[in-house]
């Protein structure tokens, strides 16, 4: 039995929520609300923050409200569950065999973590330079191989990149952040320019693969975000780890 906790404006548990799709697994979702979140979550399932994702493995099914069995195995944090996901889904090759391009799959993903994340965090909510997003977007599409994704077949470095890249293409689309309209039409401009045509190509062939399809509900994660903008104009409050002085109107 696998459960995953998950919140729909959050890329980290989409990342896994491709993974599970990728491997071909049955599973179960108990969605939370991050901006409404209710007591038990953090105090029956995971005490650690609230966070999600977060994955219990066996036991029997749960349902919102219910603690996990004291015999499921309890994984937080994206990046180790999808490593666990690999392991246990090992005909689903969600890393790649060859030791060289497992850590070339690592790689990107502590990339996109450690600069893309951050930087995408300061351009929607803190007012930096939409260059600052658009050169740590060009400087993953450099190590892209010419077709195919990260590394060449499907794997866990693309779980953790798609999230953030449909949500970068999304909010700009609709101009929400906290930026102008004027910059989010640059943007748009800029992504659809020959400086990003093989990123563009790569969204394309993300966007047409069926995990992707299955796990990208645009709808809901507009809606979502609209609140947390909301929130942010009103308190300043721009996760649960920042928080700044209420922005001007």
């Amino acid at each position: 039995m696998i459960t995953l906790y998950a919140a729909m404006d959050s890329p980290f548990p989409h990342r896994v929520l491709l993974a599970l799709e990728e491997a071909g697994a049955t599973y179960d979702i108990i969605w939370i609300d991050l901006m409404n979140k209710e007591e038990w979550f953090e105090k029956k399932v995971n005490p650690a923050g609230g966070k999600v994702p977060f994955l219990v493995y066996g036991g029997p099914k749960l349902h919102p409200g219910e603690a996990p069995s004291t015999d499921a195995v309890r994984i937080s944090e994206s990046r180790v569950i999808l490593e666990f996901l690999a392991d246990i889904f090992p005909a689903a090759h969600l890393l790649p065999s060859d030791p060289v391009l497992r850590a070339r799959a690592r790689r990107f993903i502590t990339t996109v973590d450690e600069k893309l994340i951050k930087t995408l965090v300061g351009f929607l909510f803190l007012g930096a330079l939409l260059e600052n997003l658009l050169a740590i977007l060009e400087e993953l599409q450099a190590v892209l191989p010419p077709t195919g994704f990260v590394v060449g077949d499907w794997s866990i470095a693309d779980a953790c990149f798609i999230p953030a890249l449909v949500r970068v293409r999304s909010w700009l689309e609709a101009a929400m952040g906290n930026y102008t309209l004027e910059v989010a039409k640059e943007g748009v401009k800029a992504l659809h320019s020959p400086r990003f045509a093989r990123l563009q190509k790569y969204y394309d062939d993300a966007k047409a693969r069926p995990s992707t399809e299955k796990t990208w509900n645009e709808k809901e994660v507009k809606l979502s975000f609209a609140r947390r903008m909301d929130r942010f104009y009103k308190t300043g409050i721009v996760n649960s780890e920042l928080r700044i002085p209420v922005p001007s109107a």
